[in-house]
């Protein structure tokens, strides 16, 4: 529920959309919209999703986790989180998708409490050059959730598009005497000087592996 506000306050405020206006378009009240923004009445499921439709983020969905219950938890009350899904992209030919911001309908989901500023998506990890030997690891098999809409900054890890390359590629941005890098976290890999022909297609808020 804290992380729908969050994301729905957010929203509001970067789309200059008032109480008054998003209620109209819901049909309801003002003060409903209040009552679920200031956690004083819960909203379902369905009302949720209404929400983010009309705040332009009908990519995303609110859906429920449902896990297996413990011992320790047979005694304790059902409780339901919401969490927020981002389509699954591969990256070849990213930067068209990006730009042609096709309808995810038929794509594949993932789950994640991160609340996304942009169109945020997950992207699987191949490859070994960002396996590091110590420290920060991120190796094949593991899953990243992009986000376009957040800054890249010196220490972020971005995915990032050369010009004339048909594929994107997955680096850490360093800054070194007032050049900005594009690094593996892998050292036997070389690192790339961020030029204008290379453009940051969005970074890097999450990381999970399965097993």
């Amino acid at each position: 529920m804290d992380n729908w506000i969050a994301l729905v306050k957010a929203n509001m405020e970067d789309r200059k959309v008032t109480q008054v206006e998003l209620a109209e378009r819901l049909g309801m009240s003002q003060g409903g919209i209040g009552h679920w923004l200031n956690k004083r009445r819960v909203p379902s499921l369905a009302d949720m999703n209404r929400v983010l439709e009309e705040l332009g983020l009908e990519y995303l969905e609110v859906v429920l986790q449902i896990r297996e219950k413990t011992s320790g938890d047979r005694a304790a009350p059902t409780r339901y989180n919401p969490y927020f899904r981002y389509p699954v992209s591969d990256w070849k030919g990213l930067c068209e998708l990006r730009e042609e911001r096709p309808a995810y309908g038929a794509a594949r989901f993932e789950l994640t409490d991160y609340h996304a500023r942009g169109e945020a998506f997950w992207l699987p990890v191949s490859g070994d050059a960002m396996t590091a030997p110590s420290g920060l690891s991120i190796g094949a098999g593991s899953m990243i959730l992009v986000d376009p809409a957040l800054a890249a900054e010196p220490g972020k890890l971005v995915v990032a598009q050369w010009a004339g390359h048909p594929q994107a590629t997955f680096r850490q941005m360093l800054e070194e005497s007032g050049q900005r890098y594009l690094v593996p976290l892998n050292p036997t890999y070389p690192k790339q000087l961020l030029t204008d022909a290379c453009r940051i297609l969005g970074v890097v808020v999450q990381a999970t592996a399965k097993f």
